[in-house]
């Protein structure tokens, strides 16, 4: 079955939270938003989103590990894959959205409309208890989670007060296609008890933070993708690049686009050190880049004695 569902533009736009770190009083007063819900005790309500588009190997794995764990799921995604789409919103005036069979709903749009959809329509008046975002092919460390699309939609999420996730599969050199698939089941297998401890360290306080979330970088460990990581790391977002474009001017008004890794050294404490290394990479983010640095030390107690 298909539905389109046509929506003005202010329907789009949600209100951003108080995010963590030091503003000026009138800037927060401005940013004030709603805190996020007291987690609940039984399972949790989860928007499931990506880049890779609604029907991906990921999110589809993703949808089936957190339902058995006894998570209540449903997909708001894209229709199409938004790689790199970073928090990019549509400015039309209408999107296409489908609803092929239930649980799931295809948005004709970035991450960040697919979470702002599900967030006004399909969880109208009452919001999820966590969105999780992935997870995608290849990682998304230093620059490139500026640029994500899987990062996108979490800080759709964040923006709006609801815990986000961010969720990547894959090391630094070129993925392979079946070798991260299978890397996506140790990657969901760590999910899932990263959530089970974020419920348990909650209690009956907020899943995290206010308008604090959690990009988390699956390394791919072993020639099949099955093994398992060296361990699990509290870390932050390298300032590389990390890729380098060069452009090949074609003669005819086109360019050829080329894309390398430029890897250097990673900052002690980074994802790219610790993806590098074999490891998980658990990096906290917020929404607003004018704040000040989230706080590092609330995020490693949650994660304390966590395994892969």
């Amino acid at each position: 079955m298909q539905r389109k569902r046509v929506l003005p533009l202010a329907a789009l736009l949600l209100c951003a939270p108080a995010l963590a770190g030091t503003v000026p009083a009138a800037a927060a007063e401005v940013q004030a938003g709603p805190a996020p819900a007291p987690v609940p005790a039984g399972p949790l309500r989860i928007l499931l989103t990506n880049d890779d588009g609604y029907n991906a190997p990921g999110i589809r794995l993703a949808f089936a590990r957190l339902t058995a764990a006894g998570h209540d799921v449903t997909i708001v995604a894209p229709l199409t894959n938004q790689s790199g789409a970073g928090t990019k919103t549509s400015n039309s005036p209408s999107l296409a959205v489908r609803h092929p069979e239930p649980k799931v709903w295809a948005v004709d749009g970035t991450p960040g409309d697919s979470v702002n959809f599900g967030l006004s329509e399909v969880f109208e008046g009452r919001a999820p208890d966590l969105v999780v975002s992935g997870t995608n092919f290849g990682p998304n460390v230093a620059a490139l989670a500026s640029h994500s699309g899987t990062v996108g939609g979490a800080v759709a999420a964040l923006d709006a007060g609801v815990p986000a996730i961010a969720l990547s599969t894959g090391g630094l050199s070129a993925p392979d296609p079946v070798t991260t698939v299978n890397a996506m089941g140790p990657t969901l297998d760590f999910a899932v008890k990263l959530i089970d401890r974020l419920r348990f360290r909650a209690r009956s306080g907020p899943l995290l933070p206010q308008g604090v979330g959690l990009n988390v970088n699956h390394p791919v460990i072993g020639a099949d993708g099955k093994g398992t990581p060296a361990g699990v790391a509290t870390t932050f977002q390298d300032a590389q690049a990390l890729l380098k474009a060069d452009f090949t001017d074609a003669g005819d008004g086109t360019w050829k686009v080329g894309v390398t890794v430029d890897l250097k050294t990673p900052a002690r404490g980074s994802d790219v050190e610790a993806v590098s290394a074999g490891k998980i990479a658990v990096s906290p983010m917020n929404a607003d880049w004018n704040t000040g640095p989230v706080d590092f030390a609330v995020t490693a107690a949650l994660l304390a004695g966590l395994r892969p």
